[in-house]
């Protein structure tokens, strides 16, 4: 399923060469506009949207803390970690030193319960996080394509930038195929 690649905190193994090799050419060429590719490639084939949680948190406009849309323009992807493992339900975090705490928490011999992580992941210190600021309160969601985020514009900017920049693939490339 090509759109879950490319969703930020679902975490797949088979199609992972697909996001090694969008990685790599994305640090390459240090354009934002390589993380559409499989984007655009999803709508050929007939989807009907996109999933861009992570980068939507670097918005103007979204309710989250300054601080946090800082950090996620700040990092890449290098300083997530995949929690809840040990459960069978992995999804990918903002590498703190509560996602830390889980981590130890899962590496432990035996198997690993729920109740062992909730007081670190509970809701209320995620909500925390969002509000106050203070990133190491909880944890926070969030995907590797944090290494690509590189500013924090309004969601207008940001939905007509990827607009544009599909259209400009979509030109450049996908005219080729149907060029006669």
């Amino acid at each position: 399923n090509l759109l879950r690649v490319v969703a930020g905190k679902h975490v797949l193994r088979r199609p992972a060469h697909l996001v090694v090799d969008v990685w790599r050419e994305a640090r390459r060429e240090h354009q934002a506009q390589v993380f559409l590719r499989p984007v655009v490639a999803a709508l050929a084939l007939g989807a009907e949207g996109i999933n861009m949680g992570t980068r939507f948190l670097a918005t103007k406009e979204a309710p989250v803390h300054d601080n946090m849309k800082k950090k996620i323009v700040d990092s890449d992807e290098r300083q997530t970690a995949l929690i809840f493992r040990t459960l069978k339900h992995t999804g990918r975090v903002f590498r703190n030193s509560i996602a830390e705490k889980v981590l130890e928490v899962e590496a432990r011999p035996g198997e690993t319960q729920f109740e062992d992580l909730v007081a670190l992941v509970s809701g209320e210190k995620s909500k925390k996080v969002i509000t106050n600021g203070n990133l190491e309160d909880g944890i926070w969601w969030t995907g590797m394509v944090m290494g690509l985020i590189h500013d924090i514009p309004t969601v207008q900017e940001l939905i007509e930038r990827i607009v544009s920049e599909a259209e400009e693939i979509i030109t450049a490339k996908l005219a080729k195929v149907i060029a006669r």
